[in-house]
């Protein structure tokens, strides 16, 4: 009897080692899966609106900030409500 002291480890220590990588490996796979659907489920899809609507906001917004004149808004104002 050697009582522990070995040349090497033998198939079945092998085997062990190697079970319990695939272990610690699956568990880590699993949990950066379970975080990344965690992480999808939060993000909502913005709220649908007509396209028209959001560009009249922004044109009205520049107007109100003064980035555009009043011509320039009356202009851009009939553009888009023409093409609706």
């Amino acid at each position: 009897m050697m009582y522990g002291y070995g040349a090497g480890v033998g198939l079945g220590g092998w085997l062990g080692i190697l079970g319990m990588i695939a272990i610690v490996v699956g568990v880590i796979v699993l949990i950066v899966w379970l975080v990344g659907r965690a992480g999808a489920g939060q993000a909502q899809a913005p709220t649908a609106r007509p396209a028209g609507q959001d560009a009249l906001e922004l044109l009205r917004m520049r107007f109100a900030r003064g980035e555009i004149t009043k011509d320039e808004y009356l202009a851009a104002r009939q553009v888009l409500e023409s093409e609706r």
